[in-house]
């Protein structure tokens, strides 16, 4: 299959080097509005004879697969293109105007019998393929709650600090929540060494592709790790310039539901540098889309799209690995 990728930021370049060690992969064309950061992406990878540089203008010309890793804003329309062309997306956007517009093309792209992915990146999309792992565990969810900890590269780092300034949107008892983002403080464990983080409330999509993902649940939240810092110049320009890949970070999954009589709770977590996990994610999501393995056409997010543990065990393969927290959560 030949996979196209738009961006060579931090999650482009590790979305870019993991289809290029994939087999199934004949080759990957790499573009950006920067043509030399596409040029470098290209010169770092061994393999130049399936990996190369391509014209911006051009960038998907014969592509089976696009993989959108730029900045957010415009995934939707992009993809809208595609569907009609017959190709399947896969975008690693959290920007909740995307995510929104993405999932719109569902009808579209059932009929043109493609995949579109919204959010196959660290979170959303790891997070939803923990959600949809750890649901095989109940007779019913009743609720998820997703938290996650640092960025990717400068894209997501911007799109963090905007977060934190703009509305919540949350799914309680069937009906749509908005909140004010940066507001809901609650403690969050991670796995070692990330541990114990404040987290709030974010303008995040994580519930948008989780809700249609559990039929019934009664609660979706998600929510960022952030300081005093952050949340009180999440309405002002960037301080200071993002670093050009963030440090560790983590994503925590908490599923509460009912198993037979017993009402229970199973939480899964993952740690790692967000662009290298959400470069994973990406590369085996196009795989997918590519090879046909996808549950479904039309669009959706990875916990409706993927069968999970094969998803998990390959992404473990890869160096992506989830833990199980063992304890005993209070109030239940």
């Amino acid at each position: 299959m030949r996979i196209a990728v738009l961006g060579a930021g931090a999650v482009g370049a590790r979305t870019a080097r993991q289809l290029a060690s994939t087999d199934a992969v004949e080759s990957v064309q790499v573009a950006d509005a920067i043509g030399r950061r596409a040029e470098s992406v290209a010169d770092a990878i061994d393999d130049r004879s399936r990996v190369r540089a391509v014209p911006y203008d051009s960038w998907a010309d014969g592509a089976d697969v696009v993989v959108l890793c730029h900045p957010g804003g415009d995934h939707g329309a992009l993809a809208e293109g595609f569907v009609q062309a017959g190709v399947s997306v896969v975008s690693v956007s959290d920007d909740v105007d995307d995510v929104q517009a993405l999932l719109a093309l569902d009808g579209a792209a059932r009929r043109a019998e493609v995949s579109v992915v919204a959010g196959a990146g660290f979170a959303p999309g790891l997070t939803d393929v923990l959600a949809a792992h750890a649901a095989a565990q109940f007779d019913g969810v009743d609720e998820v709650h997703v938290a996650k900890v640092g960025t990717g590269g400068p894209a997501c780092a911007r799109a963090h600090h905007g977060a934190l300034a703009g509305e919540a949107t949350d799914w309680r008892d069937g009906v749509w929540q908005h909140r004010r983002a940066g507001t809901g403080r609650e403690l969050c464990w991670f796995p070692d060494p990330v541990r114990a983080q404040d987290c709030y409330r974010a303008a995040a999509p994580d519930a948008l592709l989780l809700v249609p993902a559990f039929p019934g649940v009664s609660r979706v939240t998600a929510r960022v790790a952030a300081n005093r810092r952050d949340r009180l110049t999440a309405r002002l320009p960037m301080l200071r310039p993002p670093h050009p890949e963030g440090g560790i970070g983590a994503i925590r999954v908490e599923l509460r539901g009912r198993r037979g009589p017993v009402r229970e709770v199973v939480v899964f977590g993952v740690m790692d540098r967000p662009a290298v996990a959400a470069g994973a994610v990406a590369a085996l999501a196009a795989v997918e889309a590519g090879a046909g393995r996808l549950r479904r056409a039309g669009a959706a997010g990875l916990a409706e799209l993927v069968e999970p543990v094969p998803f998990l065990a390959e992404l473990a393969r890869r160096g992506v690995k989830a833990a199980v927290f063992e304890g005993s959560a209070p109030g239940l």
